[in-house]
């Protein structure tokens, strides 16, 4: 297990560069077993996600090169369809494998997938729109099976814009026969990088970034490089605890449209935005404003992976401040942690009521997931004293290193392995 302890009372100030996208990278590296041949990735983040989805690759016969630039990934030997639990069960971005996996082979077994206890996240739609391709699923305890002699296109109208359901049928149908249309697809940036790693590999696929995407199968991918965006998240995070820290903070390599809805965000609690080029720079103000209203909602609305971090910033902003959670039921688990550090809110129903306090006191409070282990460093930041996070180690599945960043600004925070 690890810890990280964090000292507050530091405004931070510099620049960064921004790691390479979790979201992105994941899918793409799935994306590879469709192409018998070459994937190179550059720019892919260091993380424990995509050390995980690469050790998958390996144990169904891919080969794998890694270097601080890039990772190459060779799928040419690659002969097995059965995902190993070991992996799979820890982390959800498996189930991106389904749709590859039957694009390759024409089945799939995998153990149902886990990740962050943030809620339910059922697969259903990815499961019905597999079979509106006409493969057979088949659900037994913990695992899926999905086969099918024939592939074929088909029209798909989501319910919802997941963002997984949209990748794993687009995955599953750049080699199945015919057309493929997906009405209310996800449009977020991570979906359009997708996309155009697969028509650089010679897929056929139109309209990514809106909501109707359309995918004409064609019978065989090429080898390709790719170079990824930069992590939106992150940067956000970083910008995030600008604004909370009262500091000057610019990041670099990121678009300022891919964060649109954050940047609102933190000019509405009165902070400076400058934006150039691939730079964005925040300049945090001495005391926050509330934000009336925040509701979180797929691209290009406010996104759910900022929700725990600007729910940090808002605990000491002046008034106050009503979030509501829209995509995932169970991520308010930050906020009771964020209230034995004398923060003020109070959940109802899906909304958190967050009324500005003076100070935040550190104290030793426990991660539960990825962001809110980056919301909890953000009020660190903030607090009177130190702050131990136990659990930490949900943080290296999206930051590859939180604290070397957060030093190079300024901060003093430091890892401490237990037991």
């Amino acid at each position: 297990m690890a810890s990280l302890i964090v000292g507050g009372g530091e405004s931070l100030r510099g620049s960064l560069w921004i790691q390479g996208s979790k979201n992105a990278a994941l899918p793409m590296i799935a994306a590879a077993v469709l192409n018998r041949g070459i994937t190179k990735i550059y720019h892919c983040p260091a993380i424990s996600d995509v050390d995980n989805m690469l050790e998958i690759m390996k144990s169904l016969g891919c080969c794998i090169e890694r270097t601080g630039e890039y990772v190459l990934i060779d799928s040419s030997q690659m002969d097995v369809r059965d995902i190993s639990p070991e992996y799979a069960a820890s982390m959800r971005s498996s189930v991106f494998l389904m749709g590859a996996l039957l694009g390759r082979f024409g089945e799939v077994s995998l153990p149902y997938p886990g990740g962050c206890v943030i809620g339910k996240r059922p697969i259903d739609m990815h499961l019905a729109a597999f079979e509106r391709m006409n493969i057979r699923v088949q659900v037994t305890g913990d695992r899926i099976f999905c086969s099918t002699d024939h592939m074929a296109g088909s029209g798909h109208r989501l319910r919802y814009p997941s963002v997984g359901a949209t990748e794993n049928i687009i995955l599953a149908s750049v080699l199945a026969p015919g057309q493929t249309v997906i009405k209310n697809a996800a449009k977020e940036p991570e979906v359009i990088e997708l996309c155009l790693l697969l028509n650089k590999m010679g897929a056929d696929i139109h309209g990514m970034g809106t909501g109707n995407i359309t995918i004409y199968g064609v019978s065989t991918l090429h080898d390709a490089v790719f170079s990824l965006v930069s992590d939106r998240i992150v940067a956000a995070t970083y910008l995030a605890a600008a604004a909370a820290t009262a500091g000057d903070v610019e990041v670099r390599g990121v678009w300022a449209h891919d964060l649109k809805t954050v940047l609102q965000v933190l000019a509405e609690m009165g902070c400076g935005i400058i934006v150039r080029n691939k730079r964005v720079r925040v300049i945090g103000p001495y005391m926050l404003s509330c934000v009336d209203s925040i509701y979180t909602h797929p691209f290009p609305g406010f996104p759910t992976d900022m929700q725990s971090q600007i729910m940090a910033c808002l605990s000491r902003a002046r008034g106050i401040s009503r979030l509501t959670e829209t995509v995932f039921e169970d991520r308010f688990k930050t906020a009771g942690e964020l209230k034995k550090m004398g923060a003020d809110i109070l959940i109802e129903n899906h909304t958190a009521v967050i009324r500005g306090v003076e100070c935040l006191k550190g104290t030793c409070v426990k991660a539960w997931d990825l962001r809110g282990t980056a919301a909890l460093v953000i009020a660190g930041l903030m607090a009177e004293g130190d702050t131990v996070i136990s659990d930490s180690i949900y943080i290296r599945r999206g930051y590859e290193d939180i604290c070397a960043d957060l030093k190079k600004l300024g901060a003093r925070i430091e890892e401490r392995k237990t037991g």
